[in-house]
């Protein structure tokens, strides 16, 4: 995947925001454009948010698709997320980050915020955004980990012990160390140092695009084939390449990933059955499969898995796969 990096900025406080302000209201449509889906998150109310990239952000309601990127202009957006507060933040891979808290900026003026490395971000290739337990927010950039109180960045890069500048993914776990997932070694940080998570030969763990921590908290991410860490011992589940992984409200595990990486034509939505996740061979199943990608997934309120791919997104509510490129979704 070829990107373009940006310089990095330095750490400032209290910097004045874009403001960008528009009459243009924002375009409802009864299906998705057909756009490359990066990824997909739960909103509030059930809603859910897809990160489209140049075509924007969109929320369904269960009844129409709003895009909520309309008054800011094509981006590529990759992710997505609406804190605890109802504030959403857009992330881009070309220009940083805007918030929107749905109402008014804190100025009293309409419209969206926008954070770059004017602001303190570290970088403006923005991969991945997360909130914490204590409503901090952070973002993976490609310069770096940012750390966002709600006034100013406090960044975080290899000069402070993070394992490497260009991040992927990020989760917090129970016991509060928030794990990183990068384009080099996969590290987590216990709020004073950086630690790369190694197998018994003493290998890093490469190239990680998702982690998750299930109920029992074992935490769970993939490289090219998915493991899982219950606090001691690293154990290879299966030879699948992921990509996304969620654990659904029966405790069964799913994947996006590649079948068979390296080779990557061929990718599929997988579910690893609860009942035998400990057995020596998981039972599994392919939900889909097809190319060039799938990306993100979510289990909706409703228990259906949602499932995000280059040319839009996916339901599957058990029994029939539909998707949302025609008006009517074709199953």
């Amino acid at each position: 995947m070829s990107v373009f990096y940006t310089s990095n900025g330095q750490n400032q406080t209290n910097v004045p925001k874009d403001n960008i302000k528009s009459e243009t209201k924002d375009i409802v449509t009864s299906y998705l454009p057909n756009a490359a889906a990066r990824n997909i998150k739960k909103g509030r109310n059930g809603t859910i948010l897809i990160a489209a990239s140049f075509a924007g952000v969109f929320r369904y309601d269960g009844k129409s698709f709003t895009n909520l990127t309309s008054k800011i202009g094509s981006h590529r957006f990759w992710d997505v997320l609406e804190d605890r507060r109802g504030n959403i933040w857009f992330a881009t891979t070309d220009s940083g980050v805007y918030y929107y808290n749905g109402k008014s900026l804190p100025t009293g003026q309409a419209g969206f915020q926008h954070f770059t490395t004017r602001e303190g971000l570290a970088d403006n290739r923005v991969m991945s955004i997360y909130e914490d337990r204590a409503g901090i927010i952070w973002f993976g950039t490609g310069g770096g980990v940012s750390r966002y109180d709600g006034k100013s960045f406090r960044n975080f890069t290899t000069k402070e012990g993070l394992s490497n500048n260009d991040l992927t993914t990020i989760t917090e776990d129970k016991t509060g160390k928030l794990w990183f997932g990068t384009r080099g070694e996969a590290c987590f940080y216990d709020g004073k140092t950086f630690t790369v998570f190694r197998n018994k030969a003493g290998k890093a763990f490469n190239n990680v695009w998702s982690i998750i921590e299930d109920r029992k908290g074992n935490i769970w991410f993939g490289d090219n084939g998915l493991w899982r860490y219950d606090g001691n011992t690293f154990t290879k589940v299966s030879q699948r390449g992921v990509y996304a992984i969620i654990e659904d409200k029966k405790g069964n595990i799913w994947t996006t990933g590649a079948v068979n990486p390296p080779n990557m034509m061929v990718w599929a939505l997988s579910r690893y059955d609860q009942k035998s996740l400990y057995n020596k061979k998981p039972t599994v199943t392919e939900i889909m499969s097809g190319g060039p990608a799938f990306l993100g997934i979510l289990e909706a309120n409703d228990g259906s898995i949602w499932f995000s791919a280059p040319g839009g997104v996916y339901r599957y509510d058990g029994k029939t796969i539909t998707d949302f490129k025609s008006k009517d979704g074709q199953k």
